[in-house]
């Protein structure tokens, strides 16, 4: 896992989410996750029903965040999920061994926690301060991405608040991928924002 993580969102995405992710899979992303937080779920299934045909026969993981049913109804590779989401323990369970697990983290603690337990990767967040997620808490800062890096051996995704002139500084600390949603959905060529990105992990 190396390079932009790309996260889906409907409220800030100005050519749609269908065309976001499609050109997020032609600019290489490793891992396209679907959020939304709003929509009921026959929505969920027929939207994520679209984004599984767009990263079938591609590089792009898809992710789904925190429902596990429609994960398993469209066959995503995966889910990721909060730590006031189902319980690390019981989401595997339910979607298997064989699919990827994310689990967010905020401390050292709670990112060596999801690591023991098997986690495939951490979405440490908020890096910086965003107003993407309104319920993210505080900015945990590129000094937490330095001390769970020192800890855990999982891929580090991270996300809030990162745009292309901070994103050194996270890459620096240890983050194997970046997130940046506003800086990236809410302008006109998504494709040109994530190569800028991309380019900063050599890709």
């Amino acid at each position: 896992m190396k390079g932009y993580y790309f996260i889906t969102d409907d409220r800030l995405s100005i050519g749609g989410t269908a065309s976001d992710v499609e050109k997020a899979v032609a600019a290489g992303v490793g891992v396209i996750q679907y959020r939304n937080k709003s929509a009921g779920t026959r929505v969920l299934y027929d939207e994520a029903r679209v984004i599984r045909d767009l990263c079938t026969g591609t590089r792009s993981r898809f992710i789904i965040n925190d429902r596990i049913d429609i994960a398993l109804a469209v066959d995503a590779d995966g889910v990721h999920i909060g730590q006031d989401d189902m319980p690390y323990g019981l989401a595997r369970k339910l979607i298997g061994r064989g699919k990827i697990i994310g689990v967010t983290v905020h401390n050292a603690g709670e990112a060596l926690e999801a690591e023991m337990m098997g986690a495939d990767y951490l979405g440490v967040s908020p890096v910086f301060v965003t107003a993407t997620k309104p319920d993210a808490g505080g900015a945990c800062g590129v000094e937490i991405l330095w001390e769970i890096r020192r800890v855990c051996k999982i891929p580090i995704v991270a996300i809030g608040g990162i745009d292309i002139s901070n994103v050194d500084r996270v890459i620096e600390a240890g983050a194997d991928m970046v997130c940046a949603i506003s800086a990236v959905v809410a302008k006109p060529d998504v494709f040109a924002e994530i190569e800028k990105f991309q380019r900063k992990y050599g890709l």
